[in-house]
């Protein structure tokens, strides 16, 4: 299996927003591994460059470091241009940065939804305007994060759930129109994975000292669910749901969605106050 991964992405230049923790991190040390050539854009460039050192140190090709803040439009076309300008051409983008804003309904403003939007929705967007015009040269792939909240809402989440229903709906609108095209477009819709994004509070900000919120039999090691993701995008599949919990929570969703309510229900009756930690991928 690791061979056909290594098949999939030696040599492709791939550009990975978010790259600078949790499961943009950790798909650049696989993608470098594999040999694939990156780019890696977030906002946060001295986690970048430490990130980039590992790589080179393990043997990896010497990643692009590009300073990206997905809410500025200019962000993404500025990681693309540089891309192409050093590497001639771009096959993969994956669309990984954003964060979680939560909280009870009746505490948050129309400004949370609309900073929740502007990066996990209008981010996506401006990163895959940017990129199409080169993946498309190249019959590339558009990876798009997405989650299991994407699928069944929870109490609490409402923002970040809104954002990826949004994004599966988009997911599912383009597919068969960029296909036309030549270009593949995955969604990975992970449930509770290793990262930081629990630790990030309504404004974006990170409390990497945060202990995690999630009990640690429920959070999926990042490494495990990286390479399932890898897997999916290299087969060309539609959507993938990363982690055995995810992937229960989608099928009751699907079939029996009256479990889900009941428990949904009784979830927001034992919430009370509001609570401020992120939620999960």
């Amino acid at each position: 299996m690791r061979a056909a991964i290594e098949d999939s992405f030696r040599g492709k230049i791939v550009l990975i927003t978010g790259a600078s923790s949790g499961i943009g991190e950790e798909m650049a040390r696989q993608l470098a591994r594999a040999g694939a050539v990156l780019t890696l854009a977030a906002r946060r460039t001295e986690l970048l460059e430490e990130l980039g050192r590992g790589i080179r140190e393990a043997g990896g090709v010497e990643p692009l470091i590009v300073q990206c803040d997905v809410t500025r439009d200019e962000d993404p076309q500025r990681a693309v241009a540089e891309t192409v300008a050093r590497r001639g051409k771009l096959d993969i983008v994956i669309a990984n940065a954003g964060f979680g804003v939560v909280g009870n309904f009746a505490k948050l403003t129309v400004g949370d939804y609309r900073r929740q939007f502007e990066t996990n929705v209008f981010g996506v967007l401006r990163t895959l305007y940017a990129a199409l015009p080169e993946v498309a040269k190249t019959h590339g792939r558009l990876v798009l994060l997405g989650s299991v909240a994407g699928w069944s809402a929870s109490p609490g989440a409402s923002p970040y759930a809104m954002s990826k229903f949004a994004l599966r709906a988009l997911a599912n609108s383009i597919t068969p129109e960029l296909a036309l095209m030549g270009v593949t477009v995955t969604l990975l819709s992970p449930g509770f994975v290793e990262s930081n994004i629990r630790r990030v509070d309504n404004q974006g900000q990170l409390h990497a000292e945060a202990a995690e919120p999630m009990p640690r039999w429920l959070v999926v090691d990042r490494r495990q669910a990286v390479s399932q993701m890898l897997r999916a995008v290299a087969r060309g599949r539609r959507e993938v749901i990363i982690t055995g919990h995810g992937k229960l929570f989608v099928a009751l969703e699907r079939f029996a969605p009256w479990v889900l309510r009941v428990v949904v229900h009784r979830m927001a009756a034992n919430r009370g106050g509001y609570r401020s930690e992120p939620k999960s991928d």
